[in-house]
Parts: structure tokens; C-alpha cells; sequence
């Protein structure tokens, strides 16, 4: 599974970066990126050689990370987590690192079946020399942005359309990916807050319940957050808060 989503990263990165600039063009090379240097305008240009294309090859691949976290499901399941860490009020624990891996495996576990699709229509292909580099790309690109079709909403995807000042696209499928990124994005926001909102309300109520009962008996001077953790803690374990909230995330992706 890790090696499908690395291979997906960078078939990926090809995809974004390459895919709208040269949909329409011919296939020229079989490197994506043809770079040549001339130092001196009456000499011919020399390209750059493997090493070199190979360096900015990965110069592309380190932004990679951060454009494909926002057109899958990370940014809705990291976004519920800190929600969910923050209602608990447990400070540094589950830590970070703790947190964005739980979040990234299970974007991978999540995303599974679109990197499965894009190995068998994209990648295995390209790798047997049966398709062109840009054959590859609209074959990888199809799954992801079905995948994000099936994830926005029809009123952000309508917002950005407006806001691109281009014609009103027939169907669905000819909504560019430039405009459909953005609209998942926020769909995706969304989504997130509501169930972070959710999951807010019974720990908000203990602390209510908790304020209440020490402003009674004259506690003023003692914070309620301090009485109120242990029992935010063995509820969330009572009721297996961490079975619940990774039930609902991945339900929400069906």
C-alpha cells in the first residue's frame, strides 16, 4: 500500500503540474521536462543532462505533498482530529506527529481504491510502454477528480465557476480541475467544522455541568477545566471515542 501511494505521489505531481499546460500538445519527449541551457546566444543550446532533470524533478515532487493533501480525504480527517483534540483539552497529548500520521494513514487506507484504479489505468501502463506519458496523466487524473466530484458541493463548485469568468461547462466532467480543486477544498472545510462542531457538544456540556456545580459550592478560585479532564477523558473511553470518530470518517467517505 505505501509503495501505491509514494507511486501515486509522483504520477501525481506530474498530473498538476504538467497535465493543463500540455493536455493539448503533442508528446515531444519522454521526459516530462525538456530544460536546455544557453549561456551563449550564438552557440547552440545544450540540454540539461539526467542529473540535472533528475534534481528538478524532485524540486517538483517536495511541493507535491502539500497540492495532493488538499484533493483527498486529509484535509477533512486532520482538521476533525484537531477538533477533536482541542474538545478534550488534554493539551500536547496525542501529540502532532501523533496525529497528522493517524491522519495520513488513514487518508491512505480511504483513498485506497482511487490509487488502485489509477496503478491499474495509469501507472502499470505507462511502466509496460503501453501508453504515452500524456495518455498516462488523463488516465490518473480521471479517478481523482471523481473522486473530488463525488465530495463537493454543487453551490462552491458554482462559486468558483462564476468567479473564473468562463463559460458554464455542460456537464460535470467539463468543470477544469483548476476550478474543481479549490471548490472541494472548501467543501471539504466544510464538512469538517460541521463534525467538528458535533463532536464539541458533550465535552462542552461536562464543562458546563462541571463550572455549574463548583460555582454552587463556592469553588470560584478553582479552574472547572481541571475537574472536568478526567471526566472528558473517561467518557471519550467509555464510549470508545476513538472507534466512533474513525467509524464516522471513513462512513463519510462512502
Amino acid at each position: 500500500m505505501i509503495k501505491k501511494f509514494i507511486v501515486f505521489l509522483i504520477l501525481c505531481a506530474f498530473v498538476f503540474v504538467h497535465y493543463s499546460a500540455y493536455a493539448q500538445q503533442p508528446v515531444q519527449q519522454t521526459f516530462p521536462i525538456q530544460i536546455s541551457v544557453n549561456a551563449d546566444p550564438g552557440k547552440t543550446s545544450v540540454p540539461l543532462t539526467s542529473t540535472m532533470k533528475i534534481v528538478i524533478l524532485i524540486t517538483i515532487l517536495s511541493l507535491a505533498p502539500s497540492i495532493l493533501t488538499m484533493m483527498t480525504a486529509f484535509t477533512r480527517i486532520i482538521i476533525i482530529l484537531s477538533f477533536m483534540k482541542k474538545a478534550i483539552s488534554t493539551g500536547s497529548q496525542p501529540s502532532n506527529q501523533i496525529m497528522v500520521s493517524m491522519a495520513l494513514f488513514l487518508t491512505i487506507y480511504i483513498m485506497a481504491p482511487v490509487w488502485t484504479e489509477i496503478n491499474t489505468k495509469a501507472v502499470q501502463p505507462l511502466m509496460r510502454q503501453e501508453i504515452t506519458e500524456q495518455e498516462a496523466f488523463k488516465e490518473a487524473i480521471e479517478p481523482i477528480r471523481s473522486f473530488m466530484i463525488k465530495y463537493t458541493r454543487k453551490k462552491d463548485l458554482a462559486l468558483f465557476v462564476q468567479l473564473s469568468k468562463q463559460e458554464k461547462p455542460a456537464t460535470i466532467n467539463d468543470v477544469p480541475t483548476t476550478t474543481l480543486v479549490p471548490a472541494f477544498i472548501i467543501s471539504e472545510l466544510k464538512t469538517a467544522f460541521q463534525m467538528g462542531f458535533v463532536l464539541f457538544i458533550p465535552f462542552l456540556i461536562i464543562d458546563m455541568v462541571t463550572a455549574s456545580v463548583l460555582l454552587a459550592m463556592g469553588m470560584i478560585v478553582l479552574p472547572p477545566m481541571v475537574i472536568s479532564l478526567p471526566f472528558k477523558i473517561l467518557m471519550f473511553v467509555m464510549v470508545d471515542g476513538w472507534y466512533l470518530i474513525v467509524r464516522s470518517i471513513t462512513l463519510g467517505f462512502e
